[in-house]
């Protein structure tokens, strides 16, 4: 049985929108349980798959994260994180506070030896549906050529497990195609990929060609990685804005609007990273799963999917011994 920790209080819209995912999950799965951190009184569901475990404590949004890892020892996300560390449960899944997940992943589960840096990564969409993983979106500013070297390797073994691509392409983020491009850790890091035969690089991508899967995979350091998810994340949100300001301007565009309206919500939802799951804390000795702060049931069923088939296929022992050669 597959044992998936949940922070009860983590995200905009908990705890409802955690419960009501829990409950769309246990629906379809069967090979799970839950165990679930929070206060016990929010808890509405009654079912043999669950697990309630009463904390008294939450981590916000306002948080300093490492201080609140710290100070607030019975929060439902520390709790959570304790369970994986003890090997309780298989993954946890948290909507919470990124970088105070970020921080349980690190110093209450741990890294996994021999990975230098954490990397946060994302699975994004693409126009011919087949998303593309990027990384680091974050979890670290500054990165050295070997980091984002394994990064690639982390991703490579995920895209396999979790995603069933045989011989995911890895793509290095940078400002043009040509080998020589970029500044010294591109330029750096274009060399250590191109020798590496354990990963399928195709060389540098620009951020222009990511939606148009320029690879399965893009490794950057956590800095550029954050600004082309927010870039991408902005211009999306902001292009449905102004197509719904336009489509609202007048009778006609209101019926234009009416009769396109599936079609557009088609659109929207195929744009919407949630569908793919949460991000991945790739390089600590657990699964760690952030689920978007503002998810809604379907986004938080999804990361829920997407911690039970890194468990199911033993992602992180499959790191251990594939990247650090234990």
């Amino acid at each position: 049985m597959i044992k998936i920790a949940v922070d009860l209080h983590g995200g905009d819209n908990a705890p409802h929108i955690v419960l009501d995912g829990i409950e769309m999950f246990l629906e379809q799965f069967d090979d799970v349980e839950i165990h679930l951190y929070g206060d016990e009184s929010k808890n509405h569901i009654q079912h043999p798959n669950l697990k309630m475990h009463h904390t008294t404590e939450v981590i916000t949004m306002d948080d300093e994260p490492v201080r609140a890892i710290r100070r607030k020892k019975d929060a439902s996300m520390v709790r959570a994180a304790e369970s994986v560390k003890l090997k309780e449960t298989d993954a946890i899944v948290s909507a919470g506070n990124t970088g105070a997940l970020m921080a349980a992943g690190l110093f209450v589960i741990g890294r996994i030896k021999g990975i230098e840096r954490p990397a946060l990564a994302l699975t994004l969409p693409t126009i011919n549906d087949e998303g593309f993983m990027l990384l680091d979106m974050g979890a670290n500013a500054d990165a050295k050529p070997e980091h984002l070297v394994q990064y690639a390797k982390m991703a490579t073994i995920y895209a396999k497990k979790n995603r069933g691509i045989k011989n995911p392409t890895v793509g290095l983020a940078n400002i043009g195609t040509e080998d020589k491009k970029g500044n010294q850790l591109a330029r750096d890091t274009f060399n250590l990929l191109k020798e590496d035969d354990s990963i399928h690089f195709i060389g540098n991508v620009e951020s222009k060609a990511l939606l148009n899967h320029a690879a399965d995979i893009v490794v950057t350091d956590g800095f550029t990685g954050n600004m082309i998810l927010k870039t991408l994340e902005g211009t999306a949100n902001n292009i449905f804005k102004m197509l719904k300001e336009t489509l609202m301007s007048s009778a006609k565009t209101k019926l234009a609007a009416a009769l396109v309206k599936k079609d557009l919500m088609q659109l929207k939802n195929k744009m919407d990273y949630s569908e793919y799951g949460g991000a991945v804390l790739f390089g600590v000795d657990g699964i760690v799963i952030k689920a978007h702060g503002s998810s809604d049931k379907k986004a938080f069923f999804n990361a829920l999917k997407q911690a039970r088939q890194s468990a199911k296929e033993d992602v992180t022992n499959l790191l251990k011994q594939e990247v650090t050669h234990e």
